[in-house]
């Protein structure tokens, strides 16, 4: 008689092995630096910066845009100097426990593009003042140097707004940096405002100087390099 396992005489199906477990989903990067800080990446954000990326934006679009992704970085930047508490009495007489921005802050533009988003700051803080600072890179060697730097004689005593659209190296926010300093700026009173910003130049700005706050709309590989160009239509 042929031996059989199934109840109907037929031969039982052989056991499905069990199915190994799913890989683990790879696990998140680390931060660079707790002191940076990007802008959660919206939808109109995002449509921001595909203009400004699209090679078909006009001129006159393409300053436009970039003038609301600017203020967006402006607006986000100044949650980040210190206010004090304000109590006013409303039209209707009612006491509003609100909050007061602090005096004593300033802008400092890196020339040219960062000048782009002088603007954005006035347009926010009406009578702020702002430095400048000109950095130039040597042609052959690539080498960052300041030939001119412009502050606010008390600016050592400053909150600082450093302002520059486009950090690919570092290397220029580094060498502004080390001006700022030469001038009595302390690191952790600067928070640099730019809109586009590389992975590497991070990691270098941040291990340079770790107490230094950064603000950006958003973090990439790749850059848009010809927003300066662009904007004062010098491309």
């Amino acid at each position: 008689m042929t031996r059989t396992d199934g109840e109907d005489g037929k031969p039982a199906a052989a056991a499905t092995p069990p199915r190994p477990p799913p890989p683990a989903p790879p696990l998140p990067a680390p931060p660079i630096s707790d002191n940076l800080t990007v802008i959660p990446p919206k939808k109109h954000v995002r449509e921001l910066q595909t203009i400004i990326r699209d090679r078909n934006t006009t001129r006159s679009d393409f300053k436009f845009y970039a003038d609301r992704l600017i203020r967006l970085v402006v607006e986000e930047g100044l949650n980040l100097l210190p206010y004090t508490p304000a109590t006013v009495t409303t039209p209707t007489g009612h006491q509003y426990p609100g909050l007061r921005y602090q005096r004593g802050n300033c802008g400092v533009s890196i020339v040219r593009s960062g000048e782009a988003m002088e603007q954005g700051l006035r347009d926010c803080c009406r009578s702020i003042r702002i430095g400048k600072i000109l950095v130039s890179s040597d042609l052959d060697t690539h080498e960052a140097r300041v030939v001119y730097a412009k502050f606010p004689e008390d600016v050592a005593e400053r909150k600082v707004l450093l302002m520059y659209p486009i950090m690919n190296t570092g290397n220029t926010i580094v060498r502004a940096l080390h001006v700022m300093r030469e001038h009595g700026i302390q690191e952790q009173n600067v928070i640099l405002l730019t809109l586009f910003c590389t992975p590497v130049a991070a990691r270098l700005v941040t291990s340079s100087f770790p107490r230094l706050r950064i603000l950006t709309s958003e973090m990439n590989e790749v850059t848009p390099n010809h927003f300066g160009q662009r904007y004062f239509g010098t491309d």
